[in-house]
């Protein structure tokens, strides 16, 4: 499984911008491309999608087992490359090891033997840049590194002297990125807006193609490709049920790729529909699952929403119902978006939010479940991952389980569990086995 994976010092480098370019630039030129996602994101693997024409799965060296990462990567059955993408820096994870490791795309990189191409914005500076690339490539001396890719140059003077820098470095030059200022891709408060929101995503990712072709040596990128031999791979996560209504608009739209691959490959159909059309649940459905997403943004909509809502509460006399973050959000009380306006939820749980008054929340979780919740009994132990700005106001339910961050700290979104009806802060990985 050849491959490469597109990292950078930091976030806000230009990475993902490389990431969309590269992808549909080889598409283009007739290779079948897989994409991945090293770490906990819900937004990029979509993007990754509308790129190459082929589903993007996250690979998480905290969250997931050996079994489990080797499953995932199998869906690069059939690719002729792999192009993944990191997170933040490269080297950043938690400061507490999980089931496979820390959590960093150097981890990723190095478990499946992925040459690292590191994104430099080289603004400000010029041979500077051969020092950053240097200490990179020296900070784990196992980790194989295919080259850089310059970004944000100024001038032709300019990219002279980051390459000289670079020569005496040692460090191949890939390509040399123009600063532009249209490259850029709409964001809001939990990173990139979402695909389906991009008001001209093909449009855009034609222009990434057409300029990292123009600047960047896409025959050097698929020589430098290369990948380690791998051992058996587990089986993806099984189905919490037959029929499972999922979901799906721009208010719920956060689910992981591999899990809804492992409900479909275990045979369980899954049937969308739309809280944002008033559409209510497939009554036919085993369980109704509400993902995360954006429901603060679309909270006058879902109050409105009777069909929906009416549609939810009839499932959840005789069946489970589980939402995920914004998810769990809509299945309370009320949520309060930031202009202070309070908008009625499902009321199948007691739970109110707020976004007048933001609280960030972000890192892996580790729950123990004190109740059922679909798929998994009580005393399951799953991973996660937890990113929004909500603040609880009120959380009356009982608990749904005892969460904890990597460190072991415990938090206070433990989720909550009425009847049928249960949901959690965090968005779930993985389970893990015994």
């Amino acid at each position: 499984m050849r491959g490469v994976m597109i990292s950078a010092p930091a976030s806000g480098t230009g990475k993902t911008t490389v990431m969309l370019g590269l992808l549909r630039a080889l598409r283009e030129d007739g290779h079948v491309v897989q994409p991945f996602k090293s770490g906990p994101d819900y937004i990029d693997p979509a993007f990754h999608l509308a790129a190459a024409g082929r589903a993007s799965f996250n690979l998480d060296s905290w969250a997931m087992d050996e079994a489990l990462l080797g499953a995932i990567s199998a869906q690069a059955a059939g690719a002729d490359i792999v192009v993944a993408e990191g997170s933040m820096g490269l080297f950043d994870g938690v400061a507490t090891q999980g089931r496979a490791g820390f959590g960093s795309s150097a981890e990723t990189a190095l478990r499946f033997g992925w040459p690292v191409v590191l994104v430099l914005d080289i603004g400000g500076q010029a041979q500077s840049a051969a020092a950053t690339a240097l200490g990179f490539r020296s900070y784990l001396p196992d980790l194989p590194f295919a080259g850089v890719i310059l970004n944000r140059c100024a001038s032709p003077r300019h990219e002279r002297l980051a390459r000289l820098g670079m020569e005496r470095a040692g460090m191949p030059v890939l390509g040399v990125l123009p600063r532009r200022g249209d490259l850029t891709l709409p964001e809001r408060h939990l990173g990139l807006i979402q695909a389906v929101e991009h008001p001209d995503l093909e449009e855009a990712i034609a222009g990434y193609a057409a300029f990292l072709r123009a600047h960047v040596d896409l025959g050097a990128i698929i020589a430098a490709a290369s990948g380690a031999r791998l051992g058996a791979a587990g089986a993806l996560p099984t189905p919490p049920a037959q029929r499972i209504a999922l979901a799906r608009d721009a208010a719920f739209s956060f689910t992981y790729p591999h899990l809804l691959e492992g409900w479909r490959a275990a045979g369980a159909e899954i049937r969308m529909f739309s809280p944002l059309a008033d559409e209510a649940p497939d009554p036919a459905a085993d369980l109704v699952w509400l993902p995360g997403g954006y429901p603060e943004l679309h909270a006058g909509r879902l109050a409105a929403a009777e069909t929906f809502r009416a549609g939810l509460r009839r499932h959840a006399e005789t069946r489970p119902v589980h939402g995920e973050c914004g998810g769990y959000m809509a299945l309370g009380e009320a949520l309060i978006d930031k202009e202070g306006v309070r908008h009625r939820m499902a009321g199948l749980l007691g739970l109110v939010t707020s976004y007048e008054t933001r609280k960030f929340h972000l890192g892996y979780r580790r729950a123990t479940l004190t109740a059922p919740m679909p798929g998994q009994p009580p005393g399951a132990h799953l991973r996660g991952h937890e990113f929004h700005y909500s603040t609880i106001l009120e959380q009356p339910d009982a608990p749904l389980a005892q969460v904890t961050d990597a460190d072991g700290a415990p938090v206070p979104e433990t989720g909550s569990v009425r009847g049928h009806v249960s949901g959690t802060f965090f968005h779930l990985i993985a389970g893990e086995t015994p």
